[in-house]
């Protein structure tokens, strides 16, 4: 038995029409915008797209809060680093100055000792 069916013009036009009838059937049978059920559908979608955005709304309200969090925490770490740095520059300095004060020192002994010696001798 063969597969191959010898169809003439004739069947295929008709065959053609039929499917774009069944075509046109399947296309009127939806229903139209006032329909209940479409309305429903709708209004479904719709509530999906809101929640899609509030959703996206409070990602980026949750991201924002995060880098200002992380904004606040470098500011604050920024900070703790300067007073770090300006506690060590005070040490620093205050080393400057005892170094100095002991320099200061040493000359008063030796400018005493170079003088005493300069009265023994006259």
């Amino acid at each position: 038995m063969s597969v191959y069916k010898d169809a003439k013009f004739t069947d295929r036009l008709n065959t053609a029409a039929e499917a774009r009838r069944a075509m046109l059937e399947k296309f009127r049978a939806k229903p139209g915008p006032d329909d209940p059920e479409v309305q429903r559908r709708q209004a479904e979608l719709k509530a999906i797209a809101e929640a899609r955005e509030a959703r996206i709304a409070e990602r980026k309200a949750a991201r924002a809060a995060e880098a200002e969090r992380a904004a606040e925490a470098e500011a604050a770490q920024i900070a703790e680093q300067e007073a770090r740095a300006r506690e060590q520059a005070a040490r620093e300095a205050e080393k400057a100055a005892r170094i100095e004060a002991e320099k200061a020192a040493r000359k008063a002994l030796r400018d005493a000792r170079y003088a005493a010696r300069k009265a023994r001798q006259k």
